[in-house]
This record gives structure tokens, C-alpha cells and sequence, in this order.
């Protein structure tokens, strides 16, 4: 036992749960002339003295409860906002960024450049600062006509090659019902950056293409990854990065390795 100053980079009711949290024995505070505590008043001098103690930790301020907890908190403010495509509300996008940085600051693959085998895979958008909004959306037929469907990364490590494919339902259409699939390449470029070139695009099925020919310059300035991105925070399910556009990208690890092949 020691008695020892904690000073936690985030408040602790943000960062530990409550049912984690302990509560210090009470340290009164003394008036020049009286001390009033919660056991009643004091004459200065007569009032015992209280020394709260801290017991060492080993395992440090952040453990993997604490991590669960996070992640769980995230996964509630993700919810409802169809992945922050077509915006969210300042407050809720304030609420999101906090708890990235919370994970952030704890990252357990402090190097992920060097550990991209924990990077290869089927990846799942669960959210972006990206948005489309205002007469972009409506010029790509995505108010009423177009829907977005579910956005994936897929990552072979062994050929440093990344594809995006952004699924797209068009209402009352079926046949149209296809994918934007955008292919880059990436190179190491530090122990937590990579930079990503753009190799091709292709719209399936070619009535999908004609729907968005007119506009489709506009559409992969949108989706295309090229310049570099900096991976943030790493774990077995969830990965987070930031790009030089300054967004944020929160994807979570899919088992379906077969929606796409990268030959």
C-alpha cells in the first residue's frame, strides 16, 4: 500500500465504469477557526485526521473491462445514424469523436503498419465523417430513388492491395440492385500510416453504371481512398483510422471473407 497521486487523461466517469469506480475515504477540509464535516463541527485542532490510501495497481488505469465498456458506448452512439453518410447532429458527432479519442489514447497496436497481419480481411463501415449532403445527394438519386446499402473493405496483406464496395438497392428496381467496387494499392509508409494509390472503378451491373454515368466522376470523388491514412486504433474486432482529408473511418472485422475477390 502507498498513497499516490491519480491523475487519469480523461474524467473518470467517462473513462471507468461506475460499477469499477471506488470511493476514497473522505478527506475533510479544515476552517481557520471550525471544521464542518459531514459528522458534525469541529473546533480546529479537535477534528481526526482521515489519509486516503491508494492500493498500487500494476495492471494500470485502463484494463479490459474498461476497454469493453468504451467500445460498448461507441457501438450505442453508432446506432441509427446509417453510418453518418448523409450527416449527423454536432452533438452526436462530438459524442463519437470523444469516445474514438478515448480508445485512441489506449491503442493495443501502438505500430499497426508493422502488424498488418491483424489489418488483413473483410472489413464493415460502421461509420464516417464522409458525408453527402445537399445537391450532391440529390443528383446521385439518393433521397428517394437510391438507397445505400452495407460498405466493406476487403485487405490482402500478401499483394498490399485494399477494394471498397459500396452496395447500392434502387428502389422498386431489383436489376439495378448492384456495387461500386473501387480497387487501390498501399505501400508502408510509417509504423501506423500507409499510403494508398487508386488503381480502377466498376459499377455492376452496367444498368446500375447507366444510372450513375452522368454523375459518376462525382460519385468516386466521394468513395475514392487515394492519398494516405493514418490507423489509429487496432484490436482483434474493431479498427479505426483518420486520412489526410482530416475523416474519420470506425469499421468493424465481418467473417464474410467471399463478398468480393480480389483477383
Amino acid at each position: 500500500m502507498a498513497t499516490i497521486l491519480v491523475q487519469p487523461p480523461f474524467p473518470a466517469s467517462h473513462i471507468i465504469p461506475p460499477n469499477m469506480m471506488k470511493t476514497p475515504r473522505l478527506v475533510p477540509t479544515i476552517h481557520p477557526r471550525t471544521s464542518i464535516t459531514r459528522f458534525g463541527e469541529f473546533p480546529f485542532g479537535s477534528m481526526p485526521i482521515y489519509i486516503t490510501r491508494v492500493t498500487e495497481q500494476s495492471s494500470g488505469l485502463v484494463g479490459d473491462e474498461t476497454f469493453t465498456h468504451i467500445k460498448s458506448e461507441l457501438y450505442q452512439a453508432l446506432e441509427g445514424i446509417n453510418r453518418g453518410i448523409f450527416g449527423v447532429p454536432s452533438a452526436k458527432k462530438t459524442e463519437i469523436e470523444d469516445l474514438v479519442k478515448m480508445l485512441e489514447s489506449q491503442n493495443p497496436t501502438p505500430d499497426p503498419s508493422l502488424n498488418l497481419e491483424k489489418v488483413a480481411g473483410s472489413w464493415k463501415l460502421l461509420y464516417s465523417t464522409i458525408t453527402i449532403l445537399g445537391s450532391k445527394r440529390t443528383k446521385l438519386g439518393l433521397r428517394d430513388f437510391i438507397s445505400l446499402g452495407d460498405f466493406f473493405q476487403i485487405i490482402d496483406v500478401s499483394k498490399s492491395k485494399a477494394v471498397n464496395v459500396i452496395k447500392f438497392n434502387v428502389r422498386g428496381f431489383k436489376l439495378l440492385n448492384g456495387q461500386l467496387k473501387i480497387e487501390a494499392s498501399f505501400k508502408i509508409a510509417s509504423k501506423s500510416r500507409v499510403d494508398i494509390s487508386y488503381d480502377n472503378s466498376t459499377i455492376t451491373p452496367d444498368q446500375l453504371m447507366n444510372v450513375f454515368r452522368k454523375n459518376y466522376d462525382l460519385l468516386l470523388g466521394i468513395f475514392n481512398p487515394e492519398g494516405w491514412l493514418e490507423i489509429t486504433y487496432l484490436d482483434d474486432t474493431l479498427r479505426i483510422g483518420r486520412d489526410d482529408k482530416a475523416n474519420i473511418f470506425i469499421l468493424e472485422r465481418s467473417e464474410n471473407n467471399s463478398i468480393i475477390s480480389l483477383d
